[in-house]
């Protein structure tokens, strides 16, 4: 498969919490930072998603934002 996007971070799937419609899933990228992605619970299905498997992380995004307070 090749894709566009550039950013991609390999971790491991740490959590897997499926809702009615949306599933939020953990990824531990390293260093002591977890990645959070929030997708379809037909996603997590099609995908076979569960904790332990190493996963590759895409991120595309129009805007990054940075707040401090």
């Amino acid at each position: 498969m090749k894709l566009s996007t550039r950013n991609c971070l390999k971790g491991k799937v740490v959590e897997v919490k499926e809702g009615q419609v949306a599933a939020k899933v953990k990824v531990d990228i390293g260093g002591g930072n977890v990645i959070t992605s929030a997708i379809t619970v037909d996603a997590v299905k099609d995908l076979g998603l569960k904790v332990g498997d190493q996963v590759c992380v895409l991120i595309k995004a129009t805007s990054v934002m940075i707040g401090k307070e």
